[in-house]
């Protein structure tokens, strides 16, 4: 029965898979980039190293990375729309591919400043264009499955970074990223552009190409009709950037995206994933060592990620998020106590194992929900006139929660030690929770209309259901 079913979703779909999997190749490089201070780290400030550098200095590359992407944005709003889709994300594995062999062969660390700048711009233009252009050419029977893929192989690259930055030599993860750029510039290089931004460009014939590429075997010409028809509905509904603050609707959304997209680094995400090695290492524990542990953390997520990716529809996005956030809460606690105490001289030895299960913990309930579920909501609560600002803006939040995590965590940790800005990372994660009680509205089994009307406070009545105007796409 499941495999006829299998069969039944994604027959006729391979060239949308092919795009789909080429095409996100660069978020394994992007995960290897963002978790690659983690066993770098305590490389670089070692007698070792083969570049010549302080605490202080290399703590600047987590914080340049998330600068970049900020700085990005602008960058990002205009190429993709400029170029195309699928041209930015050649071009950002084009300049990855020259960051890694950078990395490769730097001896100072100016180099590695200058790359970790870039690769914040280019994972931020990646990370917007794929999921346009997964929308733009997949069927909606897997549209879901598709755009969770970028998701999975960002985390495939913190598993692979974990696993290979603290046994091998330097250069060997900048190789592993070039490789897997190598691939996906040479397989999606023969993709064409997404039928609905050539359309968008008045392009017909090429449209047709590509939708056709996209649809094996079958009549394109009613759903190219669809797709002209939806491009000059949204050609005349071009929102205007006040409207973000001047309409109640956009205002909660911007509100609610800002405090989960921020609230992701306020419980410590960005500064675990970048100094997981450095805080297991002066936890000090006795029972696995923090390279086995970044293994074993990276896995946790992935498996954790593909788990709710299939609950989100069943259990609900508020009850998923909240499930996440106290347990979390409770993770960022039990560290910050344990570092209290070792600070204290109370001895930890029979204890040490505490850090270690609470980060595996935290790489599980993280991932549940609020690791996963704003990226969902995000493309659910905005209306399709403001989606494209809307999800710039919550995007920018998202960078902007990644630096000031980061700077607070690098300040309280050399101003009071370890443990202060765990308990600041739990009391923000337990204040997240009580926002999304009170604030988030579950947007499970709604409509985009519904949504908006819940948005704006004003009932929706079930009878209307049947009128297509009320259930359109607003």
């Amino acid at each position: 029965m499941e495999k006829q079913c299998g069969k039944s979703i994604f027959s006729g779909t391979f060239t949308q898979l092919l795009a789909s999997v080429s095409g996100s190749l660069f978020a394994i490089s992007d995960g290897m980039t963002y978790g690659w201070t983690a066993p770098m780290l305590p490389y670089l400030v070692s007698e070792e190293s083969h570049i010549k550098t302080t605490k202080e200095e290399v703590e600047w590359l987590e914080t340049i990375l998330m600068v970049g992407s900020f700085c990005g944005l602008p960058t990002t709003i205009y190429l993709v729309d400029k170029i195309g889709r699928r041209k930015s994300l050649l071009l950002a594995a084009l300049a990855s591919l020259v960051g890694w062999i950078i990395i490769g062969i730097a001896n100072n660390m100016i180099y590695l400043y200058v790359v970790r700048f870039m690769f914040g711009m280019i994972g931020n233009m990646s990370f917007v264009s794929m999921p346009m252009y997964i929308a733009e050419i997949a069927e909606s029977k897997i549209r879901g499955f598709l755009a969770s893929i970028v998701y999975l192989q960002m985390l495939v690259g913190f598993v692979i970074v974990y696993s290979v930055g603290p046994y091998l030599p330097f250069y060997t993860t900048p190789v592993v990223g070039a490789v897997v750029l190598i691939f996906e510039l040479l397989i999606f290089w023969w993709v064409p552009e997404s039928p609905y931004y050539l359309l968008f460009k008045n392009k017909p014939d090429e449209a047709r190409t590509s939708l056709q590429y996209f649809r094996p075997g079958k009549d394109v010409e009613i759903e190219l009709k669809e797709i002209t028809r939806a491009i000059e509905r949204q050609k005349s509904e071009k929102g205007r950037i006040q409207d973000i603050i001047l309409v109640k609707s956009n205002r909660k959304a911007i509100l609610i995206m800002t405090v989960l997209n921020g609230g992701q680094h306020i419980v410590a995400i960005s500064v675990i994933l970048m100094n997981l090695h450095v805080i297991l290492n002066s936890a000090g524990s006795i029972y696995m060592d923090s390279a086995h542990a970044g293994i074993v953390f990276s896995v946790i997520m992935l498996i954790s990620a593909k788990v709710a990716s299939f609950q989100v529809d069943k259990y609900g996005r508020k009850a998923l998020l909240l499930v996440s956030t106290v347990l979390t809460g409770f993770c960022l606690l039990s560290i910050a106590i344990y570092f209290n105490l070792k600070l204290t001289y109370y001895d930890v030895r029979s204890v040490s194992w505490i850090p270690i299960v609470s980060v595996m913990i935290y790489a599980c309930t993280f991932k549940l929900g609020l690791g996963i579920v704003p990226i969902v909501i995000t493309a659910e609560i905005f209306p399709a006139k403001m989606k494209a600002m809307g999800m710039t803006i919550a995007d920018a939040m998202y960078v902007i929660g990644a630096i000031i995590s980061v700077q607070l965590y690098i300040w309280l940790e050399s101003a009071y030690g370890m443990h202060v800005p765990f308990y600041v990372f739990s009391i923000g994660s337990f204040s997240i929770a009580i926002f999304i009680v009170y604030y988030v509205p579950e947007t499970k089994g709604k409509t985009l209309e519904e949504i908006q009307l819940l948005l704006k406070g004003e009932k929706y009545v079930p009878s209307h259901k049947s009128d297509p105007l009320l259930t359109a796409d607003i």
